[in-house]
């Protein structure tokens, strides 16, 4: 039995990020013009995935962004969390997807996604091993980060309008960590 295809799936949401170490776990993702990077230390058999809607950061702590909206908040916090869990930087390999121009009278952020992506990675010296970005079309994104595996499948029809109205969302802002909640 392949191993791959039975594995158990958690799903990277808009804003998040998830560093595994488990051989069964199956990261999935749906993209629009978002860009999700999937990163692993092949030695460790440690790997992640982020998924993130705008490119750069929040130009500052005062104008009331959520931080895990930008592509640097997110990729900074997914290669601390493969360090934390036993990576090593120099062996690090990444992946990445999305970027798709899915509304054609808007600005192409999509471009400015994987764009961001690229050159962030390229600045920290993790060398991409592959890449799928742009086009018009929503993708549904599976990776297996023991054996850096991806598989896409491209978004039409519903599936589609579905990756359009998340990437349009606002993030849902998360509580601080310090925070209390009352139930």
């Amino acid at each position: 039995m392949n191993t791959e295809a039975a594995g158990r799936r958690v799903h990277v949401i808009q804003g998040e990020f998830k560093v595994v170490n488990d051989p069964d776990i199956v990261l999935s993702t749906i993209l629009g013009s978002c860009v999700a990077a999937c990163m692993r230390d092949p030695v460790a058999g440690v790997g992640g995935m982020n998924h993130f809607l705008l490119p750069g950061s929040a130009t500052s702590p005062s104008s009331g962004a959520d931080a895990t909206r930008y592509g640097v908040h997110l990729m900074e916090l997914l290669i601390n969390g493969l360090l934390k869990q036993g990576a090593r930087r120099d062996r690090l390999e990444a992946k990445i997807f999305g970027g798709a121009r899915t509304i054609a009278r808007f600005s192409n952020v999509g471009e400015q996604n994987a764009a961001f992506a690229r050159q962030f990675l390229m600045d920290e010296g993790i060398r991409i091993v592959g890449e799928s970005t742009g086009g018009d079309h929503g993708r549904k994104l599976e990776y297996w980060p023991s054996s850096g595996r991806a598989r896409q499948y491209a978004l039409t029809g519903v599936e589609a309008q579905r990756a359009l109205q998340m990437d349009q969302r606002p993030a849902v802002p998360k509580p601080a960590e310090s925070s209390i909640e009352f139930f």
